[in-house]
């Protein structure tokens, strides 16, 4: 049990404060109680923490098996085998993840859990923010809620210098653990709607994106030294504000994903049909992942 745990409520969307808890302490029949308090709260925050790299990445393992991030730099930690599993970013004046995204959505089986830890803090700024994804999808109206069920996105890390790296996931995904209903795509790493043109894609995932920034759906964390942030990747997307000046370092470990289902697309994927023109660049990137994917049926 989670003895003298206190949780506070942070946000009326999400997130979650919890005190009295150890995260040093904590063994797998604990961790499954706190996978409950996550499933309901989406972001749970632990202040006043004093995890080791070894130390967070053994918690990290309660939770499943982690990967090492695909693109980016690992940490320079003692051990080896540990720096491959966590993530270190630093930045002194802003310009870190400050878009909104769910981490590694352009993989086939994006991020499920991540696990931050705030090694160096600044006075002030370098807040972050989350958004309630079960929200931002149940108050669409319902003609919009329909749509987007019938469609499908494109997501690659071109952020991470690889646009080549792709894959399309269904536009609402259903969480496995809760049922409900999640809108998936995010200004990060979604750059088409599969089944629409270039330009109606443009359209609804300026205003998918531009919803999901809506400050009703978030909850903003002041970090503090130590402090430990545990967040659902499959119902949430998150941004730093770009607002310090001095010297922060986040470590983070990622436990590995699983496939996001949805329903099927109700229509085919749209490439601009007849003779190749100038607008025929718009489809580009969708014209080689479909092409990629053909290929490799061939194979197989």
């Amino acid at each position: 049990m989670l003895k003298n745990a206190q949780v506070k409520r942070l946000a009326h969307s999400l997130g979650a404060e919890i005190r009295g808890v150890q995260l040093t302490d904590i063994k797998s029949s604990q961790a499954r109680e706190i996978e409950d308090l996550l499933w309901e709260h989406q972001v749970l925050f632990f202040p006043d923490q004093s995890l080791t790299a070894t130390e967070h990445v053994r918690f990290g393992e309660l939770f499943g098996e982690l990967e090492a991030h695909p693109h980016l730099m690992h940490s320079d930690v003692e051990s080896e085998t540990d720096a491959a599993k966590i993530l270190e970013l630093k930045a002194s004046r802003g310009g870190v993840a400050d878009e909104w995204h769910s981490d590694l959505s352009f993989m086939p089986e994006p991020a499920r859990v991540s696990i931050l830890r705030m090694v160096k803090c600044p006075e002030i700024g370098g807040d972050t923010l989350w958004a309630n994804l079960y929200m931002a999808f149940e108050e669409l109206s319902e003609p919009l809620r329909d749509l987007c069920e019938g469609l499908s996105a494109l997501h690659n890390a071109e952020p991470h210098g690889r646009p080549e790296i792709m894959m399309i996931h269904p536009m609402v995904r259903v969480h496995p653990e809760t049922g409900r209903k999640v809108l998936f795509v995010n200004e990060h790493f979604t750059r088409r709607i599969v089944e629409l043109s270039a330009t109606e894609s443009d359209l609804l995932l300026g205003y998918l994106k531009q919803w999901v920034s809506s400050p009703r759906f978030h909850v903003r964390y002041r970090w503090s030294q130590g402090a430990v942030a545990i967040w659902d990747n499959r119902c949430t997307q998150h941004m730093v504000l770009s607002d310090f000046d001095q010297e922060r370092v986040i470590q983070r470990v990622t436990v590995m994903g699983d496939t996001p289902q949805g329903a099927k697309p109700r229509w085919p994927s749209f490439v601009r049909p007849g003779v190749r023109s100038d607008t025929s660049r718009h489809d580009a990137m969708l014209r080689k992942y479909l092409r990629s994917r053909s290929e490799e049926s061939v194979k197989d």
